[in-house]
């Protein structure tokens, strides 16, 4: 415990972001891309400085590196960080998804090993979760872990893996038992991503990021010391990891520091320096659009402290984090589609108005629906394990994963 009340931290963190990090109004902050290396390198610095000015891991617990806080101060934190670069890229999924999970759910050496490094700015880790041909249907996976001379030999591939290519470790659900039905018969492993039988390939998507890569594992061997949890109890990992991830998608994490996904820079459009550039200040219906985006973030920044609290208490399911998530895709969508309309044919151009931006920002516009697990499965969460309606039919419930059909028939 802390006899440091919160207003005493905030003035300690607003003094030492100002005698330690850049300003983003000034000259020596970074403009970091999430798609370059050497922006990773940036954001690993920045974590040392945070990690050794007493400012990483606000929440996590002390004996694994953080300061074991409340999330009070880390609101206080977020606040006073706004106008500074921090390593925001590091967030999600390293630290609201891997390590939180980490925390819930693996061993005591894994979490002093690998939190404390992620804090330090040592490590990043991620998920290696989709595959080419789950789609939606995470617990059919077919990457397959067998036991061989003592050690687990992983073979398959992975795709989707956000930021990949940058990452130390990757959280990897893989088969262990194909004569279970589909959720028993599977095995989280925190795999060293240089290993190397791992190669990682990036994908090039139409709005020209490259965050996104597919990994392909060949005989990767790994000790009984990477498995997280226990061996067949990978969907329990999985679950858990999940609740990270709709959490963080929905800016309700305890464990980011500074703004969340939807306040981030590279993620939400500032309408109103847009309506300015475009001189449509006097416009009516551009007003209405623009204050239309902005109450549906303001709405969703309420939503996401109520429904953290409200899990924290109990008072709701921690499958309520399918709320936030749902929401955040929602504001991300009103958002893209107000400032494309604002910008009008402006954002398909390149030309001295600058915001060709807009238009490559809509050709991703569908990745709020899909990251994290596509609108649609949140619904079906949200459905089942929140209002408590009747699951859906499934064919292959109960059946030995070895018996179910997969691909054309």
């Amino acid at each position: 415990m802390t006899s440091e009340s919160v207003e005493e931290f905030r003035s300690r963190a607003r003094a030492w972001l100002a005698d330690s990090l850049p300003r983003l109004d000034s000259g020596d902050a970074m403009v970091l891309q999430r798609d370059e290396l050497s922006s990773w390198r940036r954001a690993r610095e920045l974590q040392k400085k945070l990690y050794d000015g007493g400012f990483a891991g606000i929440c996590f617990p002390r004996e694994y590196g953080g300061l074991g806080l409340s999330y009070e101060y880390k609101k206080a934190f977020d606040a006073e960080a706004l106008a500074y670069e921090t390593p925001l890229m590091l967030n999600v999924p390293s630290f609201a998804i891997c390590c939180a999970t980490i925390l819930d759910m693996g061993s005591e050496e894994q979490k002093r090993a690998h939190i404390a490094a992620a804090l330090r700015g040592d490590e990043v880790l991620v998920q290696l979760l989709s595959e080419p041909s789950g789609g939606s249907d995470l617990a059919g996976v077919l990457t397959r872990a067998e036991r061989r001379d003592g050690r687990w030999i992983i073979n398959g591939a992975k795709t989707w893996s956000t930021w990949a290519f940058a990452a130390d470790y990757g959280l990897c659900l893989a088969r262990t038992d194909w004569g279970v039905p589909k959720h028993e018969g599977l095995t989280m492993f925190l795999v060293p991503l240089r290993h190397p039988g791992v190669t990682i390939n990036r994908i090039k998507q139409v709005n020209g990021s490259v965050e996104f890569c597919e990994e392909f594992f060949d005989d990767v061997d790994v000790g009984d010391d990477a498995v997280v949890g226990e061996p067949g109890k990978g969907w329990e990992v999985a679950s858990r990891q999940l609740y990270h991830e709709r959490r963080s998608m929905g800016d309700g994490s305890e464990y980011t520091s500074g703004p969340g996904i939807a306040e981030a820079e590279d993620i939400s459009v500032d309408l109103l320096s847009l309506v300015e550039k475009t001189n449509q200040a006097g416009s009516e219906p551009v007003r209405e659009m623009v204050g239309r985006a902005l109450v549906h973030r303001a709405v969703h920044g309420q939503l996401s402290e109520h429904v953290f609290h409200a899990v924290t208490h109990g008072s709701l399911p921690p499958a309520a984090g399918s709320i936030i998530r749902l929401s955040m895709a929602e504001v991300h969508d009103v958002e893209n589609d107000t400032a494309l309309a604002v910008a009008g044919p402006s954002a398909v151009i390149e030309d001295e108005a600058g915001l060709l931006d807009i238009g490559t920002r809509y050709l991703g516009r569908q990745i709020a629906s899909i990251g994290g697990g596509t609108t649609e499965m949140a619904r079906n969460v949200i459905g089942e394990r929140v209002l408590n309606f009747p699951r859906e039919y499934a064919a292959d419930r109960g059946v030995p994963f070895n018996q179910v059909r997969h691909g054309k028939a």
